[in-house]
């Protein structure tokens, strides 16, 4: 069979309706706080990563699995876990995933070997997986009102996105202050607490009979990761590696099938209803395209810091401290500016502020100083990931219809961690077959590594020019 039948659902206990309804205030706390720490774990290990080699033997290749492990299980299983929830409970699964974050957490920081390490980073992906498309969903059934629902949308907008430069601060000043393995176990308070007040304040949506679709979730999640990973070894192994080429083929397949398999059944794991709409289409594609720009940047932002420039863990975050505060500040405008303007003009100016971000990382050398050579991007890449990508929670989630709302999720995130997963893979190939031929021409040193950094700067550029065309398919002056 195609898809499993569920059992009928059942009401939602009135208590915990009115207990939600009585402080939404509380309960966005909640689930904001749920979502840094989902959005920490994509980036607060970059810092720690030299530390976590010289511990646990990573090679530099497979250094970069800790944090694809992640974002692989992560972005895979997204799709699932918002249909998911939208069918067994989305408060269900909030609270479920957050369990496996927090027990997950705890084993990777006790982790002796590379093996177990990266194998509690894919646990992480799974539980974020099931928390993280039930949390955007329980914001949107919790707020009903469109100016609170879009001033929560907003919130998780600049949480969302402010969460991945806090994530390198925060782990800048764990590592400095303790160790790379508290980075993880400073998850487990916090998933306690998450936990706990969910069951009392979260209020259970209103569930439907529906069926699951499993073939759509194992062509989704097998194809994504056979790209990955085929990117991964092209950069090992060379792109006339055999192996490398069946997968990227393989991968490419397995996405068409999935496309097929949603366009066919009658309850799909992505409804493709969802990209009916010209903006909102537009909105999933931006999400899919600003972090395999800016995002992935980030793995090599702090290698330069820490490997060529030498600065240590605590400076190397706080280095990132102007693009959180900017980002952070305009996530905060996006509810004001997205009505004026539309999203258009917000998405054209942020991509052109990105797009020159890179473009002048693209200068660095073993000698930059961090004034101007890196503040200056910082402030760009801020104020373009403010403008482009922050307001697109708003686009997409406030014209879905609520039994959607899981799903459109889940779609949201998943091409959020896709992208990023895939575009650390290719940008990891691009500086692989750089270093190589620096290497093989004579140079050494940190000249080596910048060769190859700088050409990671070079191909993000042309990923942020294709964003900014994205942009330009937005509807005029389209009001939100």
């Amino acid at each position: 069979m195609s898809e499993r039948t569920l059992p009928s659902p059942r009401p939602a206990p009135e208590d915990s309706a009115e207990r939600a309804g009585t402080r939404p205030g509380l309960a966005l706390a909640v689930l904001l706080t749920c979502q840094l720490m989902i959005v920490l774990d994509i980036t607060v290990m970059n810092v720690a990563l030299p530390h976590i080699r010289a511990d646990l033997g990573f090679s530099t290749t497979g250094l970069s699995w800790v944090m694809n492990a992640y974002t692989l299980a992560f972005g895979g299983m997204l799709l699932l876990g918002g249909r998911a929830g939208d069918l067994f409970g989305r408060r269900r699964l909030f609270i479920g995933g957050i369990a496996v974050f927090t027990v997950a957490s705890f084993v990777g920081g006790t982790a002796d070997t590379p093996a177990l390490l990266i194998a509690a980073r894919i646990a992480q992906g799974l539980g974020s997986a099931a928390a993280g498309p039930s949390t955007l969903a329980l914001i949107t059934t919790t707020f009903t009102e469109p100016q609170r629902r879009m001033r929560a949308l907003a919130l998780f907008g600049g949480v969302s996105s402010a969460g991945f430069a806090i994530g390198l601060i925060l782990g800048g000043l764990l590592t400095e202050l303790f160790s790379w393995r508290s980075v993880l176990f400073i998850n487990v308070p916090f998933g306690i607490a998450i936990a706990v007040l969910a069951r009392r304040i979260l209020a259970e949506p209103e569930r439907r009979p529906s069926r699951l679709d499993l073939p759509g979730a194992v062509t989704a999640s097998a194809g994504v990761a056979s790209l990955v990973y085929g990117f991964i070894r092209a950069g090992d192994e060379g792109w006339s590696d055999p192996g490398s080429q069946i997968l990227l083929v393989a991968g490419a397949l397995l996405l068409a099938a999935f496309v097929t398999i949603e366009a066919r059944t009658r309850h799909p794991l992505l409804p493709l209803r969802l990209f009916a709409d010209r903006n909102r289409a537009t909105g999933y594609a931006m999400f899919f395209l600003g972090p395999m720009s800016a995002m992935s940047t980030f793995f090599f932002l702090t290698q330069y810091l820490q490997d060529v420039r030498e600065f240590s863990s605590l400076a190397t975050g706080f280095a990132f401290v102007p693009l959180a505060a900017v980002l952070f500040t305009m996530t905060r405008l996006a509810p004001r500016l997205l009505p004026r303007f539309g999203p258009r003009p917000l998405a054209v100016a942020g991509t052109t502020s990105l797009a020159l971000a890179l473009a002048w990382l693209t200068r660095l050398t073993p000698d930059s100083a961090y004034l101007p050579g890196m503040f200056g991007p910082m402030v760009l890449m801020g104020l373009g990931m403010g403008l482009a990508f922050a307001p697109m929670n708003i686009v997409i989630m406030s014209s879905v219809p609520a039994d959607d709302a899981g799903a459109a999720g889940g779609a949201l995130q998943t091409l959020q961690q896709t992208g990023g997963a895939l575009g650390l893979a290719v940008l990891v190939t691009v500086y692989g077959t750089t270093t190589q031929d620096a290497a093989a021409d004579g140079r050494s040193g940190a000249d080596v590594l910048v060769d190859g950094m700088t050409s990671v700067f070079t191909a993000a550029v042309g990923i942020a020019a294709i964003a900014f065309l994205v942009a330009l398919t937005f509807r005029r002056r389209e009001r939100t």
